[in-house]
C-alpha cells in the first residue's frame, strides 16, 4: 500500500455518490470535500497517502484509490485483458449493440 503523498489517484463515481460526506470527514489529509451540489470532489489528490479510509467508509462504494502507475479496470483497454475475458467482452458489446 502506497503511503507517500502524490503517488495515488482518487476516482469518484459521481453517479454512485449520495454526498453523505463520510469520506471527506475521515480523510486525514483533507483530499476530499463535498461541493454545493452535494457530491464529493477531489480537491488535493497530491496529498493523498492511500490510507484507504475513504474507500472503506463510503457506504455506496463510490470511491476508488489506487497507485498512479496503475490503470483501473475502467481505464483498461479491451486488448489488455485475458483472451477468454476479451471474447466475453466482445460478445457482450455485440449483443448490446443490436
Amino acid at each position: 500500500m502506497t503511503r507517500k503523498k502524490g503517488e495515488s489517484k482518487v476516482k469518484v463515481f459521481l453517479d454512485w455518490c449520495k454526498g453523505c460526506g463520510i469520506c471527506a470527514a475521515f480523510c486525514p489529509n483533507k483530499v476530499l470535500s463535498v461541493d454545493k451540489q452535494g457530491k464529493v470532489r477531489v480537491d488535493r489528490e497530491d496529498d493523498c497517502i492511500n490510507c484507504g479510509f475513504c474507500e472503506i467508509h463510503c457506504p455506496d462504494f463510490a470511491i476508488m484509490v489506487y497507485p498512479k502507475d496503475e490503470r483501473t479496470p475502467f481505464e483498461a483497454n479491451i486488448d489488455d485483458v485475458a483472451p477468454a475475458t476479451r471474447e466475453e467482452l466482445h460478445r457482450i458489446r455485440n449483443s448490446n449493440s443490436t
